[in-house]
């Protein structure tokens, strides 16, 4: 009985006892559900490129989502940000893609395209890019909130934005941690609005 062999991954790092229900009492989701379908009821949009899906897995994984999450785009190339979110070419890719102006060009594209009220959006890099000079990953979040009626492509937006460290982290580590973060201050921000 002295051999027992450990289960899978825990040599490897790949099981963490209590990291279930430690990641259970602080995810927002269940918090974003139930702001979200106040009164009165809000609808969310998502345009991701770094996190690809990870943001809108986390959404479609709440039970209900469908009653205020409108869809979301992975718009990875910068064409395709360009097209389908109206981010301003010139300007991204000076930066490749990656600045807060570009996470809220995305956000605000994101709200226009779905009719959303709020977006979110993520850009970044998850991984170390020689290219770039980039030597730890970094992304960042937008939060767009079109207030009153829902753009159909223009209006005024409330917008904010912020940026994501993850020194050392693998490249799908920090995809979830920037989801996570753009979540976070989704739901920070819904609870300072009250009943709008």
């Amino acid at each position: 009985m002295g051999n027992k062999r450990p289960r899978y991954g825990a040599k490897r790092g790949l099981f963490f006892a209590g990291s279930l229900a430690q990641a259970a009492r602080m995810d927002p989701a269940p918090a974003l559900k139930e702001l979200m379908l106040r009164e009165p009821r809000r609808t969310l949009a998502v345009a991701e490129s770094v996190t690809c899906g990870h943001l809108q897995a986390r959404i479609g994984a709440i039970s209900g989502a469908s009653e205020f999450f409108l869809g979301g785009i992975t718009a990875y190339a910068l064409d395709e940000k360009v097209r389908h979110l109206g981010v301003k070419r010139a300007a991204a890719k000076a930066v490749n893609s990656v600045s807060a102006a570009v996470a809220e060009q995305m956000a605000r594209g994101a709200c226009g395209l779905f009719g959303s009220d709020f977006a979110l959006a993520t850009t970044g890099y998850a991984e170390l890019s020689a290219e770039w000079k980039v030597a730890e990953p970094f992304a960042w979040w937008a939060l767009a909130h079109a207030p009153g009626s829902r753009p159909a492509g223009g209006g005024k937006f409330i917008v904010r934005s912020g940026r994501v460290d993850g020194p050392g982290l693998a490249r799908v580590a920090m995809q979830e941690r920037v989801a996570a973060r753009a979540l976070e201050e989704l739901v920070d921000y819904l609870r300072t609005l009250g009943n709008w």
